[in-house]
Order: C-alpha cells, then sequence, then structure tokens
C-alpha cells in the first residue's frame, strides 16, 4: 500500500485555506488532502495505537483510515467537524481489523510468574503481543475539557494492556468518551447506535479499566518527581546493566518489582525472583550492554543494545520501559526485537 498519506506536507493554517483545501481534495488534488489531515495525524495514529495495542498495527490502520477518507471524501457533508469525521473513519477502521486480528496480550496474561530463572526461554510466536509506542510529540494534556484522561494516561502500558480486555464497541466507546471527550450521542452517531448503548458500553468498560490499572497514572507519580531525579533513575538502572552491578540495581526496585520480556512468556515477580532473573541472565549471562534513553507509552525508557562480536557492534535488543512507584521501579517490561527501534527514530547499532 502506498505511503502518500503518511508523509508530511505544510499544513494549511487558516481556515479559509482549511476551505479551499477541501474543495480541491473533493475535486481529487492528494496533496491537498494530505495538508488538510496533517495536524490531526499524530493523534489519530495514537488513538489506532490504543485501539490495537501495537505500533505497527496503528501504522496500517492509520492508512488504510485515511485511504477510506479519501475514497469517500465526497460522503463528508461538512455538518460536524472533519475531526469528528476521521475519527469516525478510524474507529471503524479499527474495529474492522480487530475481527481478524489476535487481541495483544503481556506475558502477565498468559500464566503466574516464575519464581527461578528460565533459561533458553523461546519467545511464544502464537501469541500476538503488545508493542510499546514512541510517544514523543504526543500533547500532555486533554483533547477535550470533558476527557477524563490526559493525552499520555491514556497510552500508558497498564491503560493499553487493560484496554485489550475490552470488546470492540467498550473499547471505542471509552475511548472516544473518556480520552477523546466526545459526547455519548456523537459517539452513537459514530458507531451507528444508540445513545443508551454508548452509555451502557462506557459503564461495563470503566468497571474493567479500574480493575486492571492502578489507582494512581504515571503521569501522577513521574509529576511529583524532579525532572534531574528522574534522569538519574534511568542512567543508574542503565548504568547497573551496562556495570553488572547487581547491588545498584537492587536499590532501584521495589519489593514486589515485576520484570517481563515479551516475546518471552515468562515473568517474575517480587524483588527475589527478578534479582534472580537479572544476576544470571542480563548482569552476568549476556555480554556488554549499552543504553541510550527515550520514551515510550509516557513512561521513562531506555534502547538497550547487546555487544555482537561478529559484527564489532552493539546491536539494538529492547527497548525498556519504566513503571515508577515513587521514586522505585515497579515493573520492567522489556520489549525485545530491533524492529521496534525504527519508530523510536533509535539507531540499530552502537559503535
Amino acid at each position: 500500500m502506498s505511503d502518500l498519506f503518511l508523509r508530511p506536507t505544510p499544513d494549511a493554517t487558516t481556515a479559509d485555506g482549511a476551505d479551499a483545501d477541501l474543495a480541491r481534495a473533493r475535486d481529487g488534488d492528494n496533496a491537498a488532502f494530505t495538508r488538510l489531515v496533517e495536524s490531526l495525524r499524530r493523534e489519530l495514529h495514537a488513538h489506532c495505537y490504543r485501539m490495537l495495542g501495537s505500533t505497527h498495527d496503528a501504522d496500517d490502520a492509520l492508512q488504510e483510515a485515511l485511504l477510506r477518507a479519501w475514497r469517500g471524501l465526497a460522503r463528508f457533508e461538512g455538518r460536524g467537524s472533519l475531526r469528528s469525521w476521521l475519527y469516525t473513519v478510524a474507529t471503524r477502521t479499527c474495529l474492522d481489523l480487530m475481527e481478524t486480528r489476535q487481541r495483544r496480550a503481556v506475558p502477565v496474561d498468559l500464566g503466574p510468574s516464575s519464581q527461578h530463572t528460565v533459561l533458553d526461554a523461546a519467545p511464544r510466536t502464537d501469541v500476538a503481543w503488545l508493542g510499546p509506542y514512541p510517544d514523543a510529540g504526543l500533547d500532555g494534556g486533554r483533547a477535550s475539557p470533558h476527557a477524563r484522561y490526559e493525552q499520555r494516561e491514556a497510552v500508558e502500558l497498564a491503560m493499553v494492556a487493560a484496554l485489550q480486555h475490552l470488546p470492540g464497541n467498550q473499547r471505542a466507546a471509552l475511548l472516544l468518551f473518556d480520552v477523546l471527550g466526545f459526547t455519548a450521542a456523537e459517539i452513537a452517531t459514530m458507531m451507528n447506535t444508540s445513545t443508551t448503548s454508548v452509555n451502557s458500553a462506557l459503564a461495563r468498560a470503566r468497571k474493567v479499566i479500574a480493575q486492571r490499572t492502578p489507582s494512581r497514572s504515571q503521569q501522577q507519580t513521574l509529576r511529583k518527581i524532579d525532572d534531574g531525579r528522574l534522569r538519574e533513575i534511568v542512567v543508574a538502572f542503565s548504568a547497573a546493566l551496562e556495570n553488572g552491578d547487581a547491588d545498584g540495581l537492587v536499590t532501584l526496585l521495589t519489593r514486589d518489582v515485576t520484570w517481563s520480556m515479551p516475546p518471552l512468556p515468562h515473568w517474575y515477580q517480587g524483588v527475589d525472583a527478578v534479582m534472580d532473573f537479572a544476576v544470571r541472565v542480563p548482569l552476568t549471562g549476556c555480554g556488554s550492554w549499552r543504553h541510550l534513553p527515550t520514551s515510550a507509552n509516557g513512561q521513562p525508557t531506555v534502547g538497550c543494545y547487546l555487544w555482537n562480536a561478529d559484527a564489532g557492534r552493539y546491536l539494538a535488543w529492547s527497548i525498556n520501559v519504566l513503571t515508577l512507584d515513587g521514586e522505585k521501579i515497579a515493573a520492567i517490561t522489556s520489549f525485545i526485537g530491533s524492529a521496534h527501534f525504527a519508530h523510536f527514530r533509535l539507531p540499530d547499532t552502537l559503535a
């Protein structure tokens, strides 16, 4: 599929310019349509990620949604906003994709934690895994004064993992109402249903989300930590792995810390189990590490590179997303695979 609608072009910055571009787009001007949707591209992509739990799937969904919008632009009569119409198209596209794809999972969904290190574990290729989301440029505020969640709160790992447990209609209703601030009546129109059905879906969805997410979001936690102190935590975590420093690592962790590594199915909970794994695998069993700081899912993150003697370089290994409780690390989620790095604009190798 062409990447026509994924390439940025100069924005139309005035209402007159937008109206002119809409008229040109209806006449078949591809560039005019691309200018129309440019300012909404980032938030539409984030919406697709929340719906689907995968950056790769979000890429596919956004591309397909914009293609559908382009082909169906004549049906946009201008009675509502272009933004609302594009969210309708994007949401329906995601719902269609969900019918043919597995819901995204994390290791905790598959079974209990391992108390001791599992060596030579094979990746589970039969599972559709939740993926990390590069949140650079994502607005930290609310999309609407009526939205319950900030934009970054709504891409946090716990939130996106919980969303995957909702049926498609509940997932869409929750995101459109609580994250994006659309009214129940607007959502009913977008989803070809009744306001009563939307409110019912919202109530059921909120119950599941409340059960599966912590009472304090990562954004609330991070606001209480000075930026300098946050950098210190990330640097200390990276340094502990690079130096094989078990004592340094354990001081950073909560007692009930977890470490998971999709696509590996095993995960560890509690500082004893996590440190047993850490000492036997990343600290002593893998070789030399290097790290680059980044941000994923509204959370502090490091890109991890492992030395490869044959290549004579450090190769991209995993995106490690850190979940904090106060100034301690409460969860480490290591998304293994070099394919994740391109989305974060991180290099494939380090000298």
